[in-house]
């Protein structure tokens, strides 16, 4: 099935893969390495501005994506990234070690990486069908998990003293993303003339705000991206909420495998098993689930696969048993790859196609916000009982669930609007 997708397609998803392999190995080391040199501060401070300059990319990447195609807005951004991730090992290289130098890098990298992400979203929507979508999503997503579970452990072991190898690296991926995107990939949008037109005149700040409004102003695509939101934060809490309250909580035991042989377990080693089951079982299982999926009416399945990951971790927000924690971390994980796929297939279906590059822009600012609700989690669970944050993520979960019912039922009342999409797991 995977030979016969459209080569923009292919190519997005090797890229993929290449891109989070080697930035896993260096991005999310970049806190420790901005809190050494600058302390906990000024660091909070700097990944903060880096957020929101990615932020800003990708609302100005979505606009320009559809104002003038995918593909310049997507070599431009390679281009921006390439540079940058060159400067950035120059940096970090025995010529020279400057800190400054590799945030201001850093934020061009993320400038780069927003101006990326809509317009490559949009274009797997221009060049996929409804019969085909889940199954690139399923692709897309075992790719992006393959990618982390090696690049992370990489990254772990040689950042702190092959810092700039690693970048090195991560240039080398950026250059052969950037020549792909360049001589390989074909454009796949083409805006009408007019429409270009339309917006002479007004400055582009002015018009970049009223193309916004008119997203901003679509209910149904919000409400579904506020649905994901809230599904999608409950899996920020294993890295923020659970790894604090097990460190807590969490009495150190040995967790017995085979007779003679055990593992002791402390609350940060528990958090790191649950994390390791979750990648683990996305990297084996992914594939099949979506084949399995595929024999069954997706919106059943999606509710299934919500209530699956919600329940898991509301356990997970909660439990302190070894074996609880495990099984609730496979619910969660199965239900994830139950309902991801069909979910992003479907967010496919209800964005305009007129503006596809800036829904995904806002939809991935939305997404954003799961990060926010992370950290609040912690502070929140500084003074709330485990029971009482273990019903707030239910909540949550549920809540986020029932907008997305509501969207279903709009868009199709009384028919199961997003059938054609589960057969893409099967191809059509």
């Amino acid at each position: 099935m995977f030979r016969l997708l459209d080569r923009n397609i292919k190519i997005r998803i090797w890229t993929t893969f290449l891109t989070r392999c080697v930035e896993a190995m260096v991005l999310p080391f970049m806190a420790i390495y901005f809190t050494q040199r600058l302390g906990a501060g000024l660091a909070g401070l700097l990944l903060l501005a880096n957020l929101l300059m990615q932020i800003g990319g990708s609302m100005y990447g979505g606009y320009m994506s559809d104002l003038h195609g995918r593909k310049k807005i997507m070599a431009c951004a390679q281009i921006l990234r390439f540079a940058a991730v060159l400067v950035m090992a120059f940096a970090n290289s025995p010529y020279l070690d400057s800190t400054w130098l590799t945030f201001s890098m850093l934020l061009l990298i993320s400038i780069g990486n927003g101006l990326f992400n809509p317009a490559a979203e949009a274009m797997l929507i221009d060049v996929s069908s409804k019969e085909n979508r889940a199954f690139i999503y399923s692709i897309n997503f075992w790719a992006i998990n393959l990618s982390l579970s090696i690049g992370a452990p990489i990254g772990g072991f040689l950042f702190a003293t092959h810092r700039m190898e690693l970048l090195t690296a991560m240039g080398a991926a950026s250059l052969i993303t950037l020549v792909l995107t360049l001589f390989f990939i074909r454009e796949t949008h083409f805006p009408v003339v007019s429409r270009q037109r339309k917006s002479e005149g007004r400055g582009p700040l002015r018009n970049m705000a009223v193309h916004y409004r008119m997203v901003a102003k679509d209910k149904l695509f919000i409400l579904y991206s506020i649905g994901g939101l809230l599904i999608r934060s409950l899996e920020i809490h294993l890295y923020n909420y659970v790894s604090v309250r097990l460190q807590a909580e969490f009495v150190p035991r040995q967790l017995h495998l085979i007779e003679s042989y055990s593992i002791p377990l402390t609350g940060i080693r528990m958090t790191s098993l649950l994390q390791i089951e979750n990648t683990l079982i996305i990297v084996i299982f992914a594939i099949w689930t979506a084949s399995f999926v595929r024999r069954f009416k997706p919106a059943r399945m999606i509710y299934i696969g919500v209530l699956l990951y919600t329940a898991g971790y509301a356990i997970v927000g909660y439990s302190n048993s070894v074996w609880l924690l495990i099984i609730s971390m496979l619910g969660a994980t199965i239900g994830e790859l139950i309902f991801t796929p069909i979910r992003q297939a479907y967010l496919a279906e209800i964005v305009d196609d007129r503006a596809r590059s800036s829904y995904l822009a806002v939809y991935g600012l939305l997404s954003q916000f799961a990060g926010a609700f992370g950290a609040l989690a912690v502070s929140l669970g500084a003074v709330l009982q485990s029971g009482y944050m273990a019903l707030i993520f239910f909540t949550m979960g549920i809540t986020g669930l029932l907008l997305t019912q509501y969207v279903f039922q709009q868009k199709a009342p009384g028919t199961d609007h997003i059938q054609p999409a589960a057969k893409a797991a099967a191809g059509g």
